[in-house]
């Protein structure tokens, strides 16, 4: 799992980097809020630990940037704010927990397990963009009444794509949620892949279409008539 840190002083910034790699988690700091946003809108991430009281850009703000942005990603505030509207704000903004400083490692281990494990549920069963809907059931594209049949690989891209509309999807990122993280698979799998998808959609008359940005990622792209 891949975790965005988003915290300005450094030593916690440096200790909280060392506790999640040590329990086998992937690792992203920013020690701003501007640049914080920036990952964000960029990466995908399965947890967020966000730091309220950071320069250029608060947690506050990027929550509500998030939450407007429909990014769904869980948010775990871990702030020195302890007081009761500073909670109910955070919560309000769209965190999904919120823990004070000083803390106990355990205690924040087992608070970034609950809010990953939660973003499981929150994920639609049958994520659409446009007129196109993924059935999950079926493992099929369905669209105005056509569908098509999608492999394994094929309905697992088309899945986090949908579900991560708001941002770009990297190459790095596809294979480690499609593939695995020890996976041998090469970029120009992916290529392929996303080329059959592209035919697949266009074949069901699809009004959304895969882009690519270089060096960022791919997202999906409503049409234009």
């Amino acid at each position: 799992m891949k975790i965005l840190v988003i915290e300005d002083e450094l030593m916690l910034a440096d200790t909280l980097v060392e506790i999640l790699k040590q329990n086998n988690y992937s690792v992203d700091l920013c020690h701003n809020g501007k640049k914080g946003w920036e990952c964000i809108q960029t990466e995908v991430y399965d947890g967020i630990v966000l730091d309220i009281m950071i320069p250029k850009m608060s947690g506050y703000e990027i929550l509500k940037a998030m939450r407007a942005a429909n990014i769904n990603t869980p948010v775990l505030i871990l702030t020195a704010r302890s007081e009761m509207e500073d909670i109910v704000t955070g919560l309000d903004c769209g965190a999904d927990d919120y823990m004070t400083k000083p803390f106990a490692i355990t205690e924040f281990l087992a608070r970034i397990r609950a809010v990953t494990r939660r973003k499981e549920y929150i994920l639609p069963d049958n994520p659409s963009m446009g007129n196109v809907v993924l059935l999950q059931q079926q493992c099929t594209l369905s669209c105005k009444g056509n569908s098509i049949s999608l492999g394994k690989k094929e309905y697992q891209i088309m899945e986090l794509l949908l579900n991560n509309c708001s941002q770009k999807v990297s190459k790095e990122q596809l294979i480690e949620k499609v593939w695995g993280f020890d996976s041998d698979c090469e970029y120009n799998n992916i290529e392929v892949y996303i080329s059959f998808l592209r035919k697949k959609l266009k074949a069901i008359e699809a009004d959304i279409t895969i882009s690519n940005t270089r060096g960022l990622g791919y997202y999906l792209e409503v049409l234009n008539d």
